[in-house]
């Protein structure tokens, strides 16, 4: 699946997929509601949001983010997806 965006388009993607008989899904052009994994990265965003203080460099911010991912309950990212 893709949505059509350049990169998703390019030559060499088109010919990968056909040479590994991959088809593509029909998907609308910025449709990220319909991928489960946007709902989940948007509550472990939020919950980032929340903490204090922030996030000074980039390996603080991976591994924050790591940290907040894996305390969702499972149930909550099961709904989410659903």
């Amino acid at each position: 699946m893709d949505d059509n965006a350049r990169p998703n388009r390019a030559l060499l993607v088109d010919e990968f997929l056909e040479s590994e008989d991959i088809r593509r899904m029909d998907w609308p052009a910025r449709s990220s509601d319909l991928n489960p994994i946007e709902h989940v990265c948007d509550a472990v965003g939020r919950a980032i949001a929340n903490r204090n203080p922030s996030q000074r460099t980039i390996q603080e911010m991976k591994t924050t983010w790591l940290n907040e991912f894996d305390q969702l309950p499972q149930e909550m990212i099961n709904c989410l997806i659903s």
